[in-house]
């Protein structure tokens, strides 16, 4: 539970309104996946909101694999967003009350990335406000034990939590939630235009040294025939986990993959559009896919799992014109 106060500590690190904030391109309208994973699509947007372009960082989603049991758990690493913008992320160390660490970090100017419950979080009215408990990643930006209300980026948008929900956010009976905060540097200035590019491109050159040798596909096709055969016997609840793991989680993140391709073809970099186009197909075809998961397993029928199939082609397609373009 939070301390008791009479006295009134907002705190904010960004003047922001959440019926006035201005999501990102990156979850505009439009998007195959407007959002792809709660960390990613949080650090999106508080990028975003300090003035930095998010896109610079989404090299490393080039190089995501099949990890036997789900896709990578895609995330910016916080060395890359560091260099590219003076971003610098560090654990926080819960042994005082939740609420004033939260409190002291964004009086700091600093930005509290937090696990929380999404039962307590209005943004999620109709998936899980007060209806289902799931972990999820918060950044809070504003804060004010006194009033019960705190603004966070969460997901695609920013938004406002108060009275009972913020109560029962910090509500902790056994453990404290796992925390991070984010800290502009002020020693390490944000990249700007040709420089920005010029180091994202170097990353890129180096997360095409990390991605898979074997085409990702070939195993996760072999997988997920083995998992229909439970999938197909479980309730249709069993598919919103599976999808999220497998299906969402790469089709987000190859789509990530072209909208970074597609920044760096705007800012002068040539020879990336065959490997945006293969990408954004296989952005497509999940997408699709994972609604013909559903229906199989609604319906009890057989799936066609050609997709599949296409989808690692365009993963071949796209891979050989970046190893040809940049290495």
């Amino acid at each position: 539970m939070c301390s008791p106060s009479t006295e009134s500590r907002r705190k904010f690190v960004a003047a922001l309104d959440p019926a006035s904030y201005r999501r990102h391109a990156i979850h505009g309208d439009g998007r195959v996946w407007p959002e792809t994973n709660c960390y990613t699509d949080l650090l999106v947007e508080v990028i975003h909101a300090l003035g930095r372009e998010p896109a610079a960082c989404l090299a490393f989603t080039l190089a995501i694999d099949f990890e036997g049991d789900q896709w990578t758990f895609f995330k910016p690493p916080h060395a890359e967003l560091l260099g590219l913008y003076g971003l610098d992320i560090q654990e926080l160390a819960m042994w005082r009350p939740v609420v004033d660490h939260l409190v002291e970090q964004v009086e700091r100017g600093r930005i509290p990335l937090i696990e929380l419950d999404s039962f307590h979080l209005p943004d999620t009215s109709g998936t899980a406000y007060r209806l289902t408990h799931n972990k999820t990643t918060v950044g809070v930006n504003e804060i004010d034990p006194a009033l019960k209300r705190m603004g966070y980026w969460h997901n695609a948008g920013y938004f406002v939590v108060q009275g009972e929900d913020f109560d029962r956010l910090f509500d902790f009976p056994v453990l404290p939630p796992y925390c991070e905060f984010l800290k502009p540097r002020e020693d390490v200035p944000a990249l700007t235009g040709d420089a920005l590019v010029e180091a994202s491109v170097a990353l890129l050159r180096t997360h095409l040294a990390r991605v898979p040798r074997e085409n990702p596909f070939v195993p996760f096709r072999q997988r997920f025939r083995q998992d229909l055969e439970w999938l197909m016997k479980a309730p249709i609840e069993q598919f919103h986990t599976y999808s999220f793991a497998t299906l969402r989680q790469y089709g987000a993140c190859f789509e990530l993959s072209e909208t970074y391709l597609r920044w760096l073809a705007g800012n002068g970099i040539d020879g990336v559009t065959e490997a945006a186009d293969a990408l954004h197909e296989i952005a497509e075809t999940a997408k699709g896919f994972q609604f013909q998961l559903a229906r199989s397993m609604a319906r009890k029928k057989a799936l066609d799992l050609s997709p599949l199939d296409v989808m690692g082609s365009r993963w071949e397609v796209a891979m050989g014109a970046l190893d040809r373009r940049f290495a």
